[in-house]
Parts: structure tokens; C-alpha cells; sequence
């Protein structure tokens, strides 16, 4: 069997498929995203469908992982902020 290596992963020729259509993909005609190879057709519509990588292919879109984090950011805040009127009451006593 041939061996394929694509996007650093090594591939049967005959499991080099795309994972929306499973059509048989080549190393002139494949996009890769997340270590899922796409035939170029299928990676072009999946991104216009929601106009972006990440929701076009099933992923968590990065909206959610910023409010995340800013959700994490603010609760650091108030714990500091609440640290640092505990320590000033503390030292004025």
C-alpha cells in the first residue's frame, strides 16, 4: 500500500478522504483544519456557511471561549479588589 503524508499524519492513499464527502483527496486538491483533511470544494463551503473555521466545522466558535475567559478575568477582579479592601481595613485598624 501507498503511503501518504499530509499535514504531518501518514495516510493509506486509500483512507486519504475528505471527512465531509469522503471523496478520495490527493496532495494537490486537500485543505486541512484541526487535523481533519477537507477536498477543497467542501472546505471553501463550510467556511461560508457560517463564515468563519471554527462554526463551519464543528468546532466551538471563539466567541464563546472569550467570554470565557473574560467571565474568569472578572471574577479575578473582584476576588483582588475584595483582597485589597480586606487588607486597607485591616491596616487602618
Amino acid at each position: 500500500m501507498e503511503l501518504l503524508i499530509a499535514d504531518n499524519q501518514n495516510f493509506h492513499k486509500s483512507c486519504f478522504r475528505c471527512e465531509h464527502c469522503r471523496g478520495k483527496l490527493s496532495l494537490g486538491n486537500y485543505a486541512s483544519l484541526h487535523g481533519r483533511m477537507y477536498c477543497k470544494p467542501h472546505y471553501k463551503q463550510l467556511f461560508k456557511s457560517k463564515g468563519n473555521y471554527d462554526e463551519g466545522f464543528g468546532q466551538k466558535p471563539h466567541k464563546e471561549l472569550w467570554s470565557n475567559k473574560n467571565q474568569e478575568n472578572s471574577s479575578e477582579k473582584r476576588t483582588l479588589r475584595s483582597q485589597r479592601i480586606t487588607l486597607q481595613l485591616f491596616q487602618n485598624d
